[in-house]
Parts: C-alpha cells; structure tokens; sequence
C-alpha cells in the first residue's frame, strides 16, 4: 500500500468539482472528504460491501479517505 494518497484524491482536493455519470444521469457535484464520526459511519457501510478495505488501511499508516460526493446546481 503506498504511503501517500493517490493522484485521484490528490487532484479532488486540488479541484472537489466533479462531473458525475449514474446511469444516464449526468449531473455536477463536489467532493469533500468525510471526517470523525461521519467517516466512521461510512467506513463501516463501504467495508459491508467490500471487506478488503480494512486490510488496506493495515497495510498503511496513512488513513485511507472516504470521500463523499454531493450533487450540486452547477
């Protein structure tokens, strides 16, 4: 596990406005990285479905992001 944060979440904190693509809804959003309690509670959905993310973090000493993406007007 690198010891650094990847490109892609090193250009979201750069520039956090996106352009989403769900289906065939495409719609702008920003991102912004979830903390304290919020990330937790998140930590514990996203690892439901992928319980591989736990393993990552123990191979790093560095917190893995979790990053939360809201849809804006533009």
């Amino acid at each position: 596990m690198a010891p650094t944060h990847p490109s892609w979440y090193q250009n979201l904190e750069k520039e956090p406005n996106v352009e989403l693509q769900v289906l065939d809804d495409v719609f702008p959003a920003r991102a912004r990285t979830a903390e304290g309690e919020e990330r937790e509670r998140l930590w514990q959905l996203v690892n439901q479905q992928w319980p591989d993310y736990d393993s990552y973090q123990a191979r790093t000493d560095r917190e893995i992001p979790v990053v939360v993406l809201e849809r804006t007007t533009g």
